[in-house]
């Protein structure tokens, strides 16, 4: 949870707080340090969407966060936060994470988008077989001829077979992946499969999980983009006398009947975050939902409004509608998320030779030419049984090549050669070849790291990024410390605090209720005479309701008298109702009991209690800070940014 939380507010930073370095008008000093008002208007203006509040759109009202988030940032470092181990820790980790999607930014040809962009039109189902491995060479040799032997199995005696008698989920896998299209897969292995024809079994290939050979199964256009609403009942209902099967059946039958939709979705969907919008759901494709029942049937409605027969998944029953279908769209269209999904993805890789001749070109580079006939005459047998190490007479201060004046050592090239002689294992290659293979390897990692290193001065876009990282986390371990921890933990202060603010906490009129729903009022009108006369809701289902139509739902439970459930002028007393019309529907409502508005607990309370203590904690934490630190404004800068927003 912590970690959630801590991704969220640096979302929340990167957005609100990315400042500029121009050379402009001071705008404030806190604590003596000058902050731009090229820093404040990018902000200002970056965010003006974002900002719900309208008094925060006011220059003055932003200027008001904004000082605040600069007073946190003194606060944290002089607490010295920045020094914590931990914070440096994860600041290294996103640092990384963030590079990576810089580092292969340079070069993303037009081969590999138009390949991606051919391939997600072309859905595979495929199976495989999955051998897994270790790095050394003898287990590599192992596992391929392993799943070379498991391929001529499955050619000569059918997969499901060899499937059945040889997966064991540990080291070996054969798998049903069901369909899938570019990107869905490791790179590597959405290769193999898109150049596999269909009921064919390509030839053995390595991925980092081990080795594979993919069975291709079939071959479908993609189905392109669907907008559906649900229905949904759970299996699991909180009503234990309601049968998941038989209550998505009876709103089928209302829907047979003519009955809307959207209004049956929102009456009775237990998908709560859809119901409300009348089932609809986010437009999706093949392979987005974790539920391939879903997806089948949604893609299987052939026109729009079409309307499914209930159906099981793992989460429930459901009816579905489709709602609108689009299919593929033009290469010129999606171009562009292409390019940022192709830098993201290990395709990328591909063009790292690349990058590598452009940051040669880039960078000033000096090579020691003796340096690999020295390191060939080095090696000994000891290389291939992983004993082997530098000579005492090392020349370990030598340099090895230099980049832009920085200085990479022989010390540096001989930890290299240490920690791969793994790779070579049993493999007796030449002691020439393995200078060469290793060194150019070397180069490229210390090119790359170089550029990774030095990404902050080359890249703008990348050091502003970075900041926000750098400022959020530190923002985020600071509240944790002064406001958050301190709110959740004072039970005392929390307490204290409820008592001080007890008339904030109130339940409103609730009512304990068993509502009829019919989409007919003469209908509703039989129930109602039925339910005054104290017929049960088993008797009024069964006088009412036939195989072939559904005329009434009975829903129980117990609801705020203004929950949406009931009808607007819902009058809150015990007894049975007059018939209501509310969501296209007429409704009949026994109150069994009113439970009438009142003091919460502090138990019942105790969420909100601890929000609203943990801001008033925030309030007077904020108030110190501007005691502890200086804040002064440059009138004149302020009054020129009001009139440049304002004009």
């Amino acid at each position: 949870m912590k970690l959630s939380l801590k991704c969220l507010f640096l979302v929340f930073f990167a957005l609100n707080f990315s400042f500029s370095q121009d050379n402009d008008a001071v705008l404030l000093k806190v604590d003596g340090e000058s902050i731009m008002a090229s820093e404040f208007l990018r902000v200002y203006n970056k965010n003006l969407d974002l900002v719900q509040d309208e008094s925060q759109k006011d220059v003055n009202g932003y200027l008001k966060l904004f000082t605040e988030y600069q007073l946190k940032l003194k606060e944290a470092k002089r607490l010295k936060l920045d020094e914590d181990k931990s914070y440096q820790r994860e600041f290294a980790r996103y640092k990384k994470q963030l590079i990576s999607n810089y580092i292969s930014e340079n070069k993303v040809t037009e081969e590999l988008v138009q390949e991606a962009y051919e391939r997600s039109n072309i859905d595979i189902n495929a199976s495989h077989i999955l051998v897994r491995l270790d790095a050394s060479a003898k287990d590599t040799i192992n596992a391929y001829n392993e799943v070379l032997a498991l391929r001529k199995r499955a050619l000569e005696e059918g997969y499901d077979k060899v499937k059945a008698e040889m997966h064991n989920g540990k080291t070996i896998f054969l798998e049903d992946l069901g369909y899938f299209s570019a990107f869905k897969m490791v790179y590597d292995f959405e290769t193999a499969a898109y150049n596999t024809k269909e009921g064919e079994i390509s030839m053995p290939f390595r991925t980092q999980f081990g080795y594979h050979v993919v069975k291709v199964n079939d071959r479908r256009p993609s189905r392109g983009t669907v907008t559906v609403a649900h229905i949904m009942v759970n299996l699991n209902p909180k009503d234990s006398l309601v049968n998941p099967e038989d209550r998505i059946n009876d709103i089928y039958k209302k829907l047979k009947q003519g009955e809307s939709f959207d209004a049956l979705a929102k009456q009775f969907s237990e998908d709560k975050s859809s119901a409300r919008e009348g089932g609809r759901i986010a437009p999706f494709k093949s392979g987005q939902l974790s539920s391939t029942e879903f997806e089948d049937v949604a893609f299987g409605l052939s026109q729009d409004g079409e309307i499914s027969k209930p159906f099981k998944s793992a989460y429930g029953w459901h009816i579905v509608k489709r709602i609108e279908w689009q299919p593929i769209e033009p290469l010129e269209n999606v171009k562009s998320a292409l390019e940022a999904k192709v830098k993201r993805d290990s395709r990328s890789k591909l063009i790292q030779k690349s990058l590598v001749e452009k940051l040669k070109n880039r960078y000033e580079t000096d090579y020691n030419a003796e340096a690999k006939p020295y390191f060939t005459g080095l090696l000994t047998t000891d290389f291939y049984n992983r004993t082997w190490e530098v000579p005492a007479d090392f020349k370990g201060t030598e340099t090895l090549f230099s980049i832009n004046k920085t200085i990479f050592t022989f010390n540096d090239f001989g930890k290299h050669l240490k920690n791969v002689q793994r790779i070579y294992t049993g493999k007796n290659v030449p002691f020439e070849t393995v200078i060469d293979n290793e060194f150019e390897s070397f180069f490229e990692k210390s090119i790359l790291k170089y550029r990774e290193d030095n990404l902050e001065v080359e890249n703008p876009e990348y050091a502003n990024i970075l900041k926000e990282y750098r400022d959020g986390l530190l923002l985020f371990d600071l509240m944790e410390k002064e406001v958050w921890n301190k709110a959740s933990k004072d039970s005392i202060g929390i307490e204290e605090f409820y008592a001080k603010n007890k008339s904030n906490y109130q339940w409103n009129d609730r009512v304990d209720v068993v509502m009829a729903t019919s989409a007919s009022k003469s209908k509703m009108k039989k129930i109602l005479k039925m339910m005054k006369k104290g017929a049960s809701e088993a008797d009024i289902e069964s006088a009412l309701n036939t195989k072939e139509k559904q005329n009434v739902i009975f829903t129980k439970g117990t609801y705020a008298a203004d929950n949406s459930i009931m009808p607007s002028n819902f009058e809150a007393k015990k007894g049975i109702s007059e018939i209501y019309k509310h969501n296209e529907a007429y409704h009949v409502i026994n109150v069994i009991e009113v439970l009438p508005a009142g003091q919460k607990t502090l138990e019942e309370a105790r969420g909100s209690v601890i929000n609203d203590y943990q801001a008033e904690i925030e309030t007077n934490w904020i108030n110190s800070l501007y005691d502890r630190f200086n804040v002064e404004v440059n009138q004149d800068t302020l009054t020129d940014i009001k009139n440049k927003v304002e004009n």
